[in-house]
């Protein structure tokens, strides 16, 4: 039972309230790049349609995300919840059994991961099985 009448507030709800309000107020700094909250839904934005227009993503979809920390990680967590896709986060630390277990847990339709991710991943696991495409951001 709900204690509120008022509608959930997201995590994607409050950056669209800051992006609207200060877009180019720093969000994260990497390294010596600094990302604004206008940069972070550009890239977001760009992200989502990609997933959307080229792969055929639909809201609802589950996403296993197996990118290391990285401004693209944000942005493609952005993305997904901009369409309505639940995210499933792997941890880029673990490989083999343990890592297949976690996509099959998921039951993710697409993973997303990093050129280096994908590498290192199907080298010692011996893929990621048939949970659908891969797209790098």
């Amino acid at each position: 039972r709900r204690l509120s009448r008022r509608p959930a507030v997201t995590l994607l709800d409050v950056f669209q309230l800051h992006a609207r309000r200060q877009p180019r107020q720093p969000l994260l700094r990497f390294q010596d790049e600094t990302y604004t909250y206008e940069d972070m839904d550009r890239r977001s934005n760009r992200a989502a349609w990609a997933l959307s227009r080229r792969l055929g993503l639909q809201s609802g979809r589950t996403v296993a995300v197996f990118l290391p920390n990285e401004p693209a990680y944000l942005w493609t967590w952005l993305a997904l919840a901009k369409l309505g896709c639940p995210m499933a986060c792997l941890n880029c630390n673990v490989r083999g059994r343990a890592l297949r277990h976690a996509l099959e847990a998921a039951q993710a339709t697409l993973v997303l991961a990093s050129p280096g991710e994908m590498g290192t991943a199907m080298g010692r696991s011996g893929g990621f099985g048939n949970t659908g495409g891969l797209w790098s951001p």
